[in-house]
Parts: structure tokens; sequence; C-alpha cells
């Protein structure tokens, strides 16, 4: 929090440095993940020397947990958190996450997608390039729509017996799927899943009908990527006139995902905007904010091109909002809610008498 006038600002911000159990499990978290996507990226990443430096300034505020990914920069991402670790002595004070899916050799039929063959190959490449024995979180990065459940909990349930990872998560995988790998898991005595990789974001809620409640009912953390979504939520974007950066550069991608430029996310940004200076924040702490203190999540993934962007992001945890600026902002960027929770809604009026019965939270989950 901010010092006394006349002070020397303490280079630990109080709320990174105050870590949170990632899911049903031992492993502590910063509230604010470093996504390193950045890292040895041409098309909006910065220079190695920058890296270093966001690097060590996260590590510096009290923050422990890094987010790669073998397909980030072509494994120069991984080498480079691989490299700054080991320059700083301090590996085992770190909570490092990367991921496998993505294929490296086209032509390879078995170079990519979740199969064990694919598994075993990408976890020691990693390994490798972050120059370590271990990795604290391993997530599958996207679902293949092939391999068998069953192949993808027991071969990372192998990992976790020979040492080779330490735990694992999903990202961008079906609902119904985590379900049944964790179902799968508990039934048969393997290791569970302990986390979800999302989007998530102020024009991205399509997270809170299926995945925030099996999170809560599972035992797992949600680390949400793209909180400001590619950048739009720092209100730098103008309709028809995008800034340089991710956002413009995502736009032309053939993923309809990375496609948020539309009216309605305007609109959306039109009411951030206005509860930003309402409320003396910028946009992007604001946004930022708003996804920090949602139900489910436990460490949000910020991503940075400059030093100067990780101390807005890191800032953004020492704000709580209004209840009328977190009204407009729900309000604004609600989704409709579909079959059957439609249905549901009168179910639960009717089953007690129209007062909505209120669960307590498991005393493990934040």
């Amino acid at each position: 929090m901010s010092s006394a006038p006349n002070e020397d600002k303490d280079p630990r911000i109080d709320s990174l440095a105050r870590y949170y159990l990632l899911g049903r499990s031992g492993l502590r978290v910063s509230p604010l993940c470093l996504g390193t996507m950045t890292f040895g990226n041409e098309k909006w990443g910065h220079d190695d020397a920058v890296a270093r430096r966001i690097f060590d300034r996260y590590i510096e505020a009290g923050g422990n947990f890094f987010d790669t990914a073998d397909a980030y920069g072509g494994g120069r991402s991984e080498e480079l958190v691989g490299q700054f670790a080991q320059d700083a002595k301090n590996r085992d004070c770190l909570v490092i996450a990367t991921k496998f899916n993505f294929s490296r050799r086209p032509a390879d039929p078995n170079a990519g997608g979740n199969g064990r063959k694919h598994i075993m190959e990408a976890v020691h490449a990693s390994l490798r390039r972050l120059r370590t024995d271990y990795i604290d979180l391993y997530w599958m990065h996207a679902w293949d729509t092939l391999t068998p459940v069953e192949e993808v909990v027991s071969t990372l349930d192998g990992l976790v017996r020979s040492g080779k990872i330490r735990h694992y998560g999903f990202s961008d995988t079906p609902a119904w799927y985590v379900g049944k790998a964790h179902g799968l898991a508990e039934s048969s005595g393997l290791e569970r899943p302990i986390a979800l990789q999302l989007e998530y974001s102020l024009v991205a809620r399509e997270i809170e009908s299926e995945f925030v409640p099996a999170a809560q009912n599972l035992g797992m953390g949600i680390t949400p990527w793209s909180p400001l979504a590619s950048g739009l939520l720092t209100g730098k974007h103008k309709r028809g006139q995008l800034a340089e950066g991710r956002l413009k550069t995502m736009s032309e991608a053939p993923n309809p995902v990375f496609h948020k430029t539309s009216d309605r996310n305007f609109q959306i940004v039109d009411v951030l905007v206005e509860v930003a200076k309402e409320v003396g924040r910028s946009p992007a702490e604001v946004a930022l904010n708003w996804v920090t203190k949602r139900p489910g999540v436990t460490s949000t993934i910020i991503g940075a091109r400059s030093a100067e962007q990780l101390e807005s992001n890191l800032v953004a945890l020492e704000f709580d909002l209004p209840e009328a600026a977190l009204a407009k902002l729900d309000e604004v960027s609600a989704l409709p809610k579909q079959t059957p929770y439609v249905f549901f809604e009168g179910v639960l009026r009717q089953a007690s008498n129209g007062e909505r019965p209120v669960a307590a939270e498991p005393p493990w989950f934040r």
C-alpha cells in the first residue's frame, strides 16, 4: 500500500506478496501471475533486457508465479524464464508453470496434441529449456478433441509421481471434459487437476455459467488469461482506429476468439472509461481489479511489454471498487442467461419460496 509522505516506496507490493492456495492443493501463489508470452516474442513483445527487468521487478514486488508455454516464441520464452531463474539463483522460490499441446513438427502426426507420446517429449524439452528438473504446474494448453481422457490423466499422474511435475491443470478445455478428468482421477486414486486457465475479462464472461461452478465444486483454482482483452480494456483503442499493438495484430488472426472489436465490447469500454474517471484509476487498473475479485479466481495472468506497464498492473490490487462502480460494470458486461440456466432460476424460486439459497464456500476456496 502507499507509503507515508517523503518516505521511499517499499519495493514489495503487499497485496502481491499475499499468497493463496491454488485450488485444493498446498501450492501457494501470488494473486497476479506473470505471463511471459511477451518474452522472446517479436510481434508484441520486447527485447531480452526488458524481459529481465520485468522478471526481476515482479519478484522484487513479492510475486512468485510465472506462466509460460513451449509454444511461446518457439520455446524462447521458456529459455528466458529458465535463464533468469538460474541467474537469480532462486528457482526453488518460484512457481513455474508451462504448457504442452502445440506441434513443432507439422509433418509429424505425433508431434502435437495430448497423447502420451507427445506429452513425454514435450515435458523433457520444456525441462531442458527451463533449466530445471521439475515443473511446478503443467498445463494442458488446449483440448485436442482426440486423445482419450484416461490416457491424459494417467500420463500426467505418472509425471507427478516421477517428480518431473508437481501439479497439473487444464487450459481452454470443455467443462464436461474437466469434470470427467477430475472424476476419473478421484475414483482411480490418481493425482487430480488443481486449476483451470481460461479467458476471462469484462468482455469475455462466458466461463461464469459452467467453469466457475465446476471449479468451486471440484476444488480447482481459476487463473484467467487476457484479463485486458488483448489491450482493448486499456481504453487506448477507438472504434475503427486501433492503436499499434497486440489487439490490432490479433484482430487479423484467423481464430475468432481474438476478435474483440465488436460494438458491444466498445460499449463496455465506454462504461469502463467512465468508471475509471470516477474512481481516479486507469481503465486497465479497473478492468484488472474487476477480474481479480471475481468468484473462483485465484491468480490472474498479466503480461507487460514494458516495466511501466507492469507497475500499472501491480497497483491494480491496491484498491476496492465502490459498489456503484461494480454495478455499472456488471450490468454493461452481463451476458444473457441461456438454457438450462434460465429454467433453473424458476425452479430455485419455487423450491425456496422465492428466496435463492446461499451456499457457504468451502474452507480451501478463496
